[in-house]
């Protein structure tokens, strides 16, 4: 009961902000979001041989089971990168793909663990272990990292960084430079381009904030229904056996939601990266003028039968 109570705290952001676990002349020199960046980087290091080990072709004296994926950890690491590689990404960046490909699946997988652990109560658990840490809002892991708004602005800025550096590259200087003028004559230049560099900040923008909103509410939403079961309690025990029922049937519902939104927020934040490097590419402006000329043949009358 302690345990429950623990997790239905009287605030819930608590359960989902950073804290900080050591701080020098205070500056907080390692925080819990810290710790689970780093933990997600550990399970990723330690998980990325063993599951590319499973995943690999086996010895030719097993026939054709050895292209069989038998281990089901690496088999569904295995579908979601088929599914991204090849439904995703290769019809945004067509031959680029194997250039781009390992890191946007870093991407997704890290963006991904992190989210998932911010659904394990790592940092309940400390402070229900250590409650002079509770009491000092400190832990060295826990909480949600994609919660923290420097971490989501990190990956934007990183994917502000390969997304334009692409785009140099494809395109050329000059070609990136041109692509701010958006093709418009130039008398409307002093409109357009500022558009486009207003574009160039907004994107990375909407990325963190998009990924730093949703996990915010979400956690903050499965916290509060937790918190009524202290609530509940607090009135009597037969209102929180009542109350703590309900809430927890309903904190299950959106445990479930949220392992979702994990998922989404994830493959969303690594789609729209793929997408904005797509967009500063030969093939984007190939598309745009086949989609022109398609337009115009539309409008064109047919020309008459001899």
């Amino acid at each position: 009961m302690n345990g429950v109570l623990t997790l239905a705290a009287d605030n819930p952001v608590a359960h989902v902000i950073n804290h900080k676990f050591l701080d020098v002349n205070g500056w907080w020199v390692w925080t819990s979001a810290q710790g689970n960046l780093l933990l997600t980087a550990i399970i990723m290091l330690a998980l990325g041989p063993y599951v590319a080990n499973k995943i690999a072709t086996g010895p030719e004296s097993e026939g054709h089971d050895r292209f069989v994926t038998r281990n089901p950890l690496a088999h569904l690491v295995e579908v979601i990168s088929l599914y991204l590689r090849e439904r995703v990404i290769e019809p945004l960046l067509h031959e680029r793909t194997d250039r781009f490909l390992p890191f946007l699946l870093i991407l997704f997988f890290f963006i991904l663990i992190n989210n998932v652990l911010g659904l394990i109560p790592i940092l309940d658990a400390i402070h229900l272990f250590f409650p002079g840490l509770k009491a000092e809002h400190r832990a060295p892991f826990g909480g949600t990292a994609t919660q923290s708004i420097y971490v989501t602005g990190a990956l934007a800025i990183v994917a502000a960084i390969v997304i334009n550096g692409a785009g140099i590259k494809e395109l050329g200087l000059w070609g990136y430079i041109k692509h701010l003028t958006a093709g418009a004559p130039i008398f409307v230049w002093p409109i357009i381009i500022p558009i486009e560099l207003a574009g160039i900040l907004i994107k990375p923008i909407a990325l963190a904030i998009r990924l730093f909103a949703n996990m915010t509410a979400g956690h903050i939403l499965l916290a509060t229904l937790l918190g009524f079961i202290k609530a509940g309690f607090a009135i009597n025990f037969g209102a929180g056996v009542g109350i703590g029922a309900v809430s927890l049937l309903g904190a299950i519902a959106i445990m479930f939601l949220e392992l979702f939104v994990a998922f989404l927020q994830a493959f969303v934040f690594m789609f729209l990266t793929a997408l904005f490097i797509s967009l500063l590419s030969h093939h984007g402006e190939h598309d745009e003028h086949h989609a022109h000329d398609d337009a115009h043949e539309e409008e064109s009358p047919a020309p008459a039968l001899a």
